[in-house]
């Protein structure tokens, strides 16, 4: 693994790329972006996904968000869906600029809200050739409706309200900037099952990171967050070959079917028996099988060609 730095306009990324043992740097060679869930950082599921795509023999690159982790921006701790969408054309962008990356071999994997955001990036950016997607989660949608998905669109009204409301405040200068928890500090009986399992993941030794503060900033985020639909024109733009991998516990279930539903492309979905939402973080069990679907995905879709091959 290298740690290393790359331009997104103005901001400096950064990221681990990662790197198959012995590979022949005078050659070329497929390449994946893994981008993280909201709230995470490289070091955690994505760090884990690009290692294990790297024994598989592809290049593979996890980063921080732009205003997020090790990344540059400001304010941080923004999550804005738009600017996390560029982050994955920036992935793309260096990647293409590697001698041992093939330009025309790249593809994505996304887990959780980043499998919403590469979906929204490869449908305007075709230099992404096939997308995986692991508890996928469209996170506009999923925070105007619920973890379910079961409310209306209006639900998100009262919210809405107390944003402008805390505006005002801010811009008056009579309140500081607010932030809200990605996952429930102290979960309760009614706190849905995977966003319980969240808390462990990310509040506890399992997998907490100094970077991954559990908080966004609810005034500038949540504007951005309502309004987003990754898979908006998913039907029309998304023409990529698509793996859809998800467990057949995870309340964020019906996101993965809506995705696999709606693209017209080729496509495959992958319900794991018993699998939650979370488990396909860091349970090995879950994690194998997530790539051992993608290994054989990304290499037909990312296979060289013989024009390629010279």
């Amino acid at each position: 693994m290298e740690a290393i730095t790359f331009p997104n306009d103005q901001i400096t990324m950064a990221g681990n790329l990662y790197l198959p043992e012995g590979l022949d740097r005078t050659g070329r060679h497929p390449a994946v972006v893994v981008v993280h869930p909201g709230g995470g950082v490289k070091e955690q599921a994505a760090g884990l996904y690009a290692s294990k795509l790297a024994e598989q023999g592809f290049v593979a690159l996890a980063f921080d968000a732009s205003y997020q982790g090790d990344s540059g921006g400001e304010p941080h701790h923004l999550e804005d869906p738009y600017a996390r969408v560029d982050d994955v054309r920036a992935a793309v962008d260096h990647l293409q600029t590697l001698d041992f990356v093939d330009p025309e071999r790249i593809g994505a994997l996304g887990i959780c809200a980043g499998g919403g955001y590469s979906v929204n990036a490869a449908m305007t950016d075709y230099r992404i050739k096939a997308l995986t997607t692991v508890s996928a989660v469209n996170v506009g949608t999923s925070f105007r409706r619920g973890w379910y998905g079961t409310d209306a669109d209006a639900a998100a009204v009262p919210t809405l309200q107390a944003l402008a409301q805390q505006r005002t405040a801010e811009a008056a200068q009579d309140a500081e900037p607010t932030y809200l928890p990605y996952v429930p500090a102290e979960p309760d009986e009614n706190t849905p099952r995977d966003l319980v399992e969240a808390s462990d993941y990310y509040l506890t030794p399992r997998a907490q990171h100094p970077n991954a503060k559990n908080k966004f900033l609810f005034t500038k985020s949540v504007s951005r967050i309502f309004t987003f639909d990754a898979f908006h024109m998913v039907e029309d733009l998304f023409t990529q070959p698509v793996l859809v991998v998800a467990g057949s516990e995870a309340g964020s279930l019906w996101m993965s079917t809506e995705l696999h539903g709606r693209a017209r492309g080729p496509k495959k979905l992958r319900i794991v028996e018993g699998g939650t939402h979370m488990d396909f973080y860091d349970v090995p069990k879950y994690v194998d099988q997530a790539i051992a679907e993608a290994t054989p995905f990304f290499t037909e879709h990312l296979a060289a060609t013989s024009t390629d091959q010279g």
